[in-house]
């Protein structure tokens, strides 16, 4: 594990049930931006106690000045199941409460910037952030970092996220693996060109050498330190400058 984590488990009761949201924050008594730190899938894991590319992901975004809420958006179904299958039966609807509840749980805090609010995710949690995006407008900004399923829906009461992407009105930055099979190059190009068209302002980072989940430390096999670096100066400096605007 990279660093300590310093956090504090809240939770928020949502239709009956209880999802665990954990937050971080930045040292100083000043207040700060907000981010909503939407998780991977954790193949095994149970909770995210356990996830620690996520935690030490959240620890080191609360380093750099935020205010981070990471919410186990899997609360819906027992912490004992299996992961994978948690996943097929998700929906967006679901998600979008969990969202919504995590950004109430923010701005309700008198230390964070509530209009300064932004969402970052990673592979599964990419697809939630700009999921996210298209259905909270009072997001600062969006960072997603190799995020597969966006051009399929998951659920009846909203189409696939691409399809929603003139809804967006935050600024995105993306960051992808060339040599990703999920999403894609071509995936890749159709996020680029739903953005265009919706004249979202974007920017999109590709690597050459890296696949997917290029960002996870602990996974030896998919790791790649020099596109990962460069990954995390730039979402930092991204962030920092949409919330100076």
């Amino acid at each position: 594990m990279r660093g300590s984590l310093n956090y504090n488990i809240e939770e928020v009761d949502i239709d009956g049930s209880i999802m665990e949201v954990f937050m971080f924050s930045p040292s100083g008594d000043r207040p700060s931006p907000g981010l909503i730190l939407a998780q991977h899938i954790p193949v095994g894991h149970a909770g995210l106690e356990d996830d620690t590319f996520t935690l030490v992901t959240a620890q080191r975004f609360a380093d750099a000045g935020f205010h981070v809420a990471v919410p186990f958006i899997f609360h819906w179904w027992p912490k004992d199941g299996e992961m994978m299958d948690k996943a097929k039966a998700s929906r967006d609807e679901l998600t979008l409460k969990d969202l919504n509840a995590t950004f109430e749980l923010l701005t309700s805090r008198a230390d964070v910037l509530p209009s300064k609010i932004s969402i970052v995710g990673h592979c599964w949690g990419g697809r939630v952030a700009w999921l996210g995006a298209c259905h909270m407008p009072k997001l600062a900004a969006c960072a997603v970092f190799y995020g597969g399923r966006v051009k399929l829906p998951m659920g009846t009461e909203h189409p696939a996220p691409i399809k929603l992407a003139g809804n967006i009105r935050c600024d995105i930055i993306g960051f992808f693996g060339n040599d990703d099979q999920n999403p894609t190059a071509a995936d890749v190009d159709d996020y680029e060109a739903a953005l265009i068209e919706a004249n979202v302002s974007h920017t999109f980072y590709r690597y050459d050498s890296a696949g997917h989940a290029f960002q996870n430390f602990p996974s030896a096999e998919r790791y790649n330190a020099d596109a990962s670096e460069d990954a995390w100066t730039k979402v930092i400096d991204f962030l920092k400058q949409v919330l100076n605007k």
